[in-house]
């Protein structure tokens, strides 16, 4: 038995109407293919990646997972073992990505025992890709008192060919996010693997969102938000509500599905107001660049010291360009003022100075504004 879909009722649906919404006019603007749609998708990847490991306290700064997304070297601060972690969950994600485009794709315990051995593979005492045989517990503030108790080891394999089957055909007619939102909650509360459950069932719930082909998974997960700090606190005490501690799944999902659809709600919010403020600063940032003589070519460059820093080599790729013309570039955004280099040999990036840096101040200012809870006013 896994834990059934709510009912949806009437504010459920407004907020479903409200997400909706927000992602087709999000869908109508990108599909003319705009130059910075790229960068954007980057960013909110890499958000997303940052986000739903600091979940687990596994941390890293948002310049690390720019450079993590854009295959480039991370800092000294991020160890090890945190770069392990995080590429893992990149290359799981980036998995993710692909599967609207396989067209033989089929959910299988194999498939979300392929997601956790990419996230979990750094750590081979905790059997990557294989079901735990023991209890399992997740730890709260009080060791002697865990926050939840997964159910007993022999009972897994049934529960996830359980799940598997109502993958491919359960509730069918619901709708997407409210389909996440149970998938994400049945294999977290199965908790089939010895670590790693936690990631491996918010790549799943992204997973669903990007099986239905309309939108790219980075412009609907809800991972960046549900990584900040508040926000994971509000993420556990939804479980734990409807989990009651215990893997009971004759309890009512509901406030775990209000939940969710609520933090879609609000990462829409901030994706449409991120779309507003890239175009707003994309056009700045192109007269900005005519009235300097300078290429058309390098408004890409001043955009992505914008949402992070400037690196030579994504620029170059970014552009079609020579690792001359790219030098040539940046050098030129340099001498005018409106870019400023900081670190050294492959560490070195670009962050925006001057003229530029006012713009993008300015566009945020423009757009800037609190989310708001749309369940609040229903």
């Amino acid at each position: 038995m896994l834990y059934a879909l709510p009912s949806l009722e009437t504010a459920d649906r407004q907020v479903l109407t409200g997400i909706d919404g927000m992602q087709s006019e999000l869908r109508a603007h990108l599909r003319s293919e705009p130059r910075w749609a790229g960068q954007l998708r980057r960013s909110l990847f890499a958000a997303a990646i940052q986000g739903s490991n600091t979940i687990e306290n596994i941390t890293i700064s948002g310049s690390d997972a720019r450079a993590l997304v854009e295959h480039a070297p991370m800092s000294a601060a991020a160890g090890d073992e945190t770069q392990q972690a995080v590429i893992g969950y990149r290359d799981a994600m980036t998995f993710v990505q692909q599967t609207p485009l396989m067209e033989f794709f089929e959910h299988s315990e194999t498939t979300l025992s392929a997601l956790h051995f990419m996230i979990t593979k750094y750590q081979p005492a905790k059997w990557p890709g294989r079901y735990r045989t023991g209890a399992i517990f997740v730890s709260s503030a009080d060791p002697l008192e865990p926050m939840y108790t997964g159910p007993d080891a022999e009972r897994v394999p049934g529960l996830m060919t359980e799940l598997v089957d109502w993958l491919r055909d359960g509730d069918l007619d619901a709708p997407v996010y409210a389909r996440a939102a149970m998938a994400h909650l049945n294999l977290v509360a199965i908790h089939p693997w010895r670590d790693g459950n936690g990631r491996t069932a918010r790549a799943l719930h992204t997973l669903i969102l990007a099986r239905t082909g309309e939108l790219a998974p980075e412009f609907s997960s809800i991972e960046e938000w549900l990584g900040e700090q508040t926000n994971t606190l509000h993420y556990y005490e939804a479980l734990r509500a409807t989990q009651g501690g215990s893997f009971r799944p004759d309890r009512d999902a509901r406030p775990w599905l209000t939940f969710v659809l609520a933090a879609h709600h609000r990462q829409a919010q901030r994706v449409r107001r991120r779309y507003e403020w890239t175009v707003r600063l994309w056009d700045d940032l192109a007269r900005l660049a005519d009235e300097r003589g300078l290429a058309g070519r390098t408004v890409s460059a001043l955009y992505a010291a914008a949402i992070g820093e400037l690196r030579r080599t994504t620029y170059q790729q970014d552009e079609n360009l020579s690792r001359d013309q790219a030098i040539r570039d940046i050098q030129a955004l340099t001498r005018t003022g409106l870019l400023t280099a900081r670190g050294h040999a492959t560490g070195r990036i670009y962050v925006l100075a001057g003229t530029a840096a006012e713009i993008a101040e300015a566009a945020a200012a423009a757009v800037r504004g609190p989310g708001r809870d749309p369940y609040a006013r229903l």
